[in-house]
């Protein structure tokens, strides 16, 4: 996650470009930011306690076929299937995966999803640079605004609720199952969107994330759309469908074997 998050401004022009700050040498924690609504603990905190660590399995099964009813992101070939604001993707495309290119900009899927299930494969950078946020970072951001993190968070210190499968600034993964720098990693991340009736939020956005195969939220709900430093809240509607955005934040990250599946029917 960046250092400088996206305001709700930049997530509703997201669409059109997804902005982000540059990065800067990368804290582990802050002791001046808002205490988050119904916890004890500050975004970012410095003091929060990290995720004990856990080792996930060995067993990773690359080129897995998709279920039969998804819609394949990505396959290894190319990028129709994504763009940059009204422009195309520019990340880089070889060997299976897609790769982060300087200054390319995040991207985002053509099309959106209400509620969906989300398989995504990343590898962080093999040559260790950086640390705490400047460190393997991107983010699987849904709409453009519910952040679940990615980052390399093997014996990478930095604030708990930013490390590997949190949801940014809101809440900690119950662990760390993160493999070593570059190995090739999955996310099964289940989203259900926010609703509204009469303009009156009814139901908050919740997700359920699975790294390596070991559950790190079950149904967990957002207090609002993922900032930095800040509460996020429900202070605007927004669809109950959007893209999925991958972010850019300047390190070379790699992504392959992407697919999704809904699971219903949403509005126009």
């Amino acid at each position: 996650m960046k250092l400088m998050k996206h305001s709700i401004l930049n997530v509703m022009i997201a669409v059109a470009g997804l902005s982000v700050a540059q990065a800067a040498d990368s804290p582990v924690g802050y002791t001046d930011t808002p205490e988050i609504p119904g916890q004890k603990w500050r975004v970012h905190d410095a003091n929060r306690p990290a995720p004990k660590v856990v080792t996930p399995g060995t067993t990773f099964s690359h080129s897995a076929p998709a279920p039969s009813d998804a819609v394949i992101l990505f396959d290894g070939h190319d990028l129709s299937k994504w763009k940059t604001g009204n422009k195309p993707a520019g990340w880089k495309v070889e060997n299976g995966y897609m790769e982060v290119a300087p200054e390319s900009g995040s991207i985002q899927t053509k099309d959106h999803f209400g509620d969906f299930q989300l398989h995504v494969e990343f590898a962080t950078p093999h040559v260790v640079e950086g640390n705490s946020q400047g460190r393997g970072n991107s983010g699987v951001i849904i709409y453009g605004m519910y952040e679940v993190q990615v980052l390399d968070s093997f014996n990478n210190p930095t604030y708990a609720d930013g490390q590997a499968g949190a949801m940014y600034g809101q809440l900690p993964p119950l662990v760390n199952a993160s493999k070593v720098p570059g190995a090739w990693q999955s996310y099964d991340i289940i989203f259900e969107t926010a609703r509204w009736e009469d303009g009156k939020l009814v139901k908050k956005a919740n997700v359920t994330v699975i790294h390596n195969g070991v559950l790190l939220h079950h149904k967990k709900e957002y207090s609002g759309p993922s900032l930095h430093r800040q509460v996020g809240t429900y202070n605007k509607q927004h669809p109950p469908h959007g893209a999925i955005h991958l972010q850019d934040h300047g390190n070379p990250m790699r992504f392959r074997n992407i697919w999704i599946r809904s699971l219903g029917k949403y509005d126009e």
